[in-house]
């Protein structure tokens, strides 16, 4: 089975996690995609492989040496985002794309006019959607380039290389992803989640990040009799909204900047319920906006009254740069050799989100992201080039190799 077959084969799960679920994983569906995938590495003949009552499988590659060489691992998820329907995926492979639009499905374009980012891919052979869900490339694109991987060198008992550990996991899309994952049965010295984005990607910083859960508590009264009595709760959240600043939201925002970003609201009279995420890639300004998001919440209060609106801010991750930098720059070094020897021109850029590797790096895991390859993700507009997928397998292979022999 090459690569290709491996990522269409994971696109007919629909995997979709979903955020206010209390379970692990959080759709019950996620499970039926994991005990394929354990199925599959059993098949492919790795070793120790497991999955766990909340989804988590882990399976290992013997190493072929017998000096003593680091043990490394590779993660990825295999849940998809709750923003897009994942669902009865209809995936489709453009061959040598001419650098035009590519019609999904009847009125809907993937157009270079929009997403630039195609013309770089001129010449590939790009999986895309019909335009009505996502694709999935994020991460199954990941779990593909790893298997992959992992079965090439099985091919290639030449390549030398230590034990090599790896790990799915689910509902990473809503920041659970690192929560259950086992540090110390992983077993390894270092690691790389492969989610990251377009060839050549390699992250380690990521955003600090928070979610804010912000309750307004309104009056009803029929209102026709309201004067003086009515507290309007779906005004009151608009008001709330409004004192956010408008340039710090994500479609104002790049680079190393932060936001706090609305990404959701349910209003009635009596009620109002807006979720927020608050991102920075500076831990100060973390620190800083989450007070702010505090201040809004008690002005609120001095205007209408004790106890109107609540805000319950709750921490998700940090920059994962606080546990690379210093001491564990080889890591990083590793890939840089690794993306030469495999002819991909590297692309170190900080991570506009986040990934499980950030978390893990905090429970004493360093683990940074390397590219997958797919672009445009949680939306109908993703697609994946083959060749971006048969470069980041060769990458985990370079990784492997390398770590053997220059131990």
């Amino acid at each position: 089975m090459n690569i290709t077959e491996r990522f269409l084969n994971y696109t007919k799960f629909d995997t979709q996690s979903a955020e206010e679920s209390q379970t692990v994983p959080s759709t019950p569906k996620q499970l039926l995609f994991a005990n394929y995938l354990k199925e599959e590495l059993e098949r492919e003949g790795l070793q120790e492989v497991e999955m766990d009552e909340k989804g988590y499988i882990y399976a290992t590659l013997p190493a072929n040496v017998e000096d003593s060489v680091p043990t490394i691992g590779f993660i990825s998820h295999y849940d998809t985002s709750p923003d897009c329907s994942g669902a009865n995926i209809k995936p489709r492979i453009v061959s040598n794309y001419d650098g035009g639009d590519i019609l999904l499905s009847e009125g809907i374009l993937l157009s270079p006019a929009i997403f630039p980012e195609l013309l770089a891919h001129q010449g590939e052979d790009l999986i895309v959607t019909d335009g009505h869900t996502l694709l999935g490339a994020d991460d199954k694109a990941g779990i593909a380039e790893i298997v992959q991987a992992i079965v090439w060198l099985q091919q290639h008992p030449e390549v030398k290389h230590g034990k090599i550990r790896v790990a799915f996991n689910p509902d990473e899309e809503i920041g659970m992803g690192a929560h259950h994952f086992d540090v110390e049965k992983f077993g390894c010295q270092w690691g790389y989640t492969m989610d990251g984005g377009d060839l050549g990607e390699l992250e380690y910083e990521n955003f600090n990040a928070a979610s804010a859960k912000i309750t307004i508590k309104g009056v009803s009264v029929h209102p026709g009799y309201a004067k003086g009595k009515m507290v309007n709760a779906s005004v009151l959240a608009a008001e709330f909204a409004q004192m956010l600043p408008a340039g710090e939201r994500p479609e104002t925002t790049e680079g190393y900047e932060g936001f706090y970003h609305l990404t959701g609201m349910q209003t009635n009279t009596e009620l109002g319920k807006l979720s927020y995420i608050i991102r920075d890639h500076d831990r100060q300004k973390f620190e800083a906006r989450k007070c702010f998001v505090k201040a809004c919440a008690d002005r609120m209060n001095e205007k209408y009254g004790k106890g109107t609106v609540v805000a319950d801010i709750n921490d998700q991750y940090y920059n994962m740069r606080e546990k690379i930098e210093p001491d564990n720059m080889h890591v990083i070094d590793l890939v840089l050799r690794a993306m030469k020897e495999a002819g991909v021109t590297p692309k170190v850029r900080p991570i506009r989100g986040g990934t499980d590797g950030a978390q893990l790096s905090f429970k004493g895991l360093p683990c940074p992201n390397i590219f997958a390859g797919g672009l445009n993700f949680h939306g109908p507009f993703e697609f994946v080039p083959i060749q971006s997928m048969e470069k980041a397998m060769l990458v985990v292979v370079k990784i492997c190799e390398l770590t053997a022999c220059c131990k």
